[in-house]
């Protein structure tokens, strides 16, 4: 997961915030379009019970969870909830969907470089002292035994490799906020927000966007305001999650497939738009893998937001153009 994006609220809507998933969580919901259709209080209520239950059966951190229980079983075949099973295909398709950078069967290597336990309150090392540290800049690459296409979804199952562990991570939350933009789709306008995955919609946010304030990842000031009426936004990058280990050396949560190791790849931050939370997820930890070069390219179609190394600020797509900012 990258950094939180900021938005402006219009108009009178619902706003709670509360804290799953690791992150802040926050929903904006407004008028509903339809007689007997809750009011928005109790549908924030409702909405935030599902976070909280998505958060609890998929987190990688508690041992009693669904995933855990899942992860600590050998077996190459094992059934799974409809919730598990959506996961695990969310996480299939997005190695596919980036070809195979970001690959839902890292969890390993994501513990042995520092990360076994949550990080939620922990106060990130300094970006710019692990920058100075960080080895040659290369793009990410895929693993060439590319585990995660060995596994299959199908009749309420799982198969994988014997022993394969499965880490939903980002994806998990443009899962969930997809899932609560569904679920909200009978209402005039609505933000999920999920610890900086946003999902946007209704009609009348298409006629009033909402404004989305991009964080500089060194600093934190607003680098960007988006204006986005439908779809989704994230960002991916290396301030929030970046820890140094006991060897000195700085470490962080983007994981490159080829290696093992956190990827240093020339950005330190990447913001994506698109059609889903899911897609604008997968795009930005894509991008970010990829460096500047292969991030262009992948953000190209529906826009998005590169910072390199040095602090500077690269617009992409159709958000580099005038009025491109309107989606």
């Amino acid at each position: 997961m990258g950094a939180d994006n900021k938005y402006l609220p219009l108009g009178a809507e619902q706003d709670i915030v509360f804290h799953s998933m690791g992150s802040d969580v926050r929903l904006l919901i407004g008028a509903p379009l339809s007689a007997g259709t809750p009011p928005p209080d109790l549908a924030a209520e409702r909405e935030r019970a599902y976070v909280e239950d998505f958060a609890s059966r998929l987190s990688r951190f508690a041992r009693g969870s669904e995933l855990s229980a899942f992860n600590e079983d050998p077996s190459r075949t094992r059934s799974a909830s409809p919730l598990l099973l959506t996961a695990v295909s969310a996480g299939v398709w997005a190695a596919r969907r980036s070809g195979g950078l970001v690959d839902p069967t890292l969890l390993r290597e994501i513990e042995q470089v520092g990360y076994e336990t949550s990080r939620d309150g922990c106060a990130p090392a300094s970006l710019q002292e692990a920058l100075a540290q960080a080895p040659a800049r290369r793009p990410a690459r895929p693993h060439p035994s590319g585990a995660w296409r060995e596994i299959v979804v199908a009749d309420g199952e799982v198969r994988r490799p014997e022993g394969l562990k499965i880490d939903t991570g980002g994806v998990g939350k443009g899962l969930c906020a997809d899932a609560v933009a569904h679920r909200l789709r009978r209402y005039s306008r609505y933000v999920v927000d999920c610890g900086g995955d946003l999902a946007i919609g209704g009609v009348g946010a298409q006629l009033d966007p909402y404004e989305v304030q991009v964080e500089h990842p060194l600093d934190g000031h607003t680098a960007l305001t988006l204006l986005v009426g439908r779809g989704g936004v994230a960002t991916s990058g290396l301030n929030v999650r970046v820890w140094q280990r006991e060897d000195g050396s700085f470490a962080h949560h983007l994981i490159d497939p080829s290696s093992g190791m956190p990827a240093w790849t020339g950005l330190i931050g990447a913001t994506a738009l698109a059609d889903t939370a899911l897609e604008a997820e997968t795009l930005s930890k894509t991008a970010l893998l990829l460096g500047p070069a292969g991030a262009r390219r992948v953000l190209s179609e529906h826009g998005g937001v590169i910072f390199h190394d040095d602090g500077e600020m690269e617009l992409v797509g159709p958000v580099a153009h005038p009025h491109g900012a309107l989606r």
